[in-house]
């Protein structure tokens, strides 16, 4: 198996390009939209809406990006995220619906609707994204 790339950026932005924009770039770069044929297809962003009260999270406004961009490509996309076992804020759909919201997560801030589900019962591509 071959060595996977690894694409990196720092936190730092510029008067001409800020971090949604170094997102952008970066995914363009890393070759994503021409190795996935997005068109008229179902595309899952599985990301982790975070517990009420917390801070390990990715924001709304970096999803955003990525729609985006998946939508240009005419991708029918969709943010997801499944329940946890333990007790809190995302154990059950309802609860982690409120539990997204709370944390600025909606249509109208993602640019696509939120599916909270054990299993997603579509074919689609599921693109995986993780605070590091």
């Amino acid at each position: 198996m071959s060595a996977s790339k690894v694409y990196f950026t720092n936190f730092r932005a510029t008067f001409t390009e800020n971090l949604l924009q170094k997102l952008a770039r970066l995914v363009k770069n890393a070759g994503m939209l021409e190795q996935i044929d997005f068109k008229n297809q179902y595309t899952a962003i599985k990301i982790h809406f975070g517990e009420p009260g917390n801070l390990a999270y990715l924001r709304p406004n970096y999803s955003k990006v990525i729609v985006d961009l998946i939508k240009e490509q005419g991708g029918k996309v969709f943010l997801t995220d499944c329940n946890t076992l333990y007790v809190g804020g995302r154990k059950n759909a309802l609860d982690h619906l409120d539990s997204a919201y709370t944390n600025g997560y909606n249509p109208f801030t993602t640019g696509c609707h939120l599916l909270i589900s054990r299993h997603l019962l579509v074919s689609c591509h599921l693109v995986h994204l993780h605070l590091l």
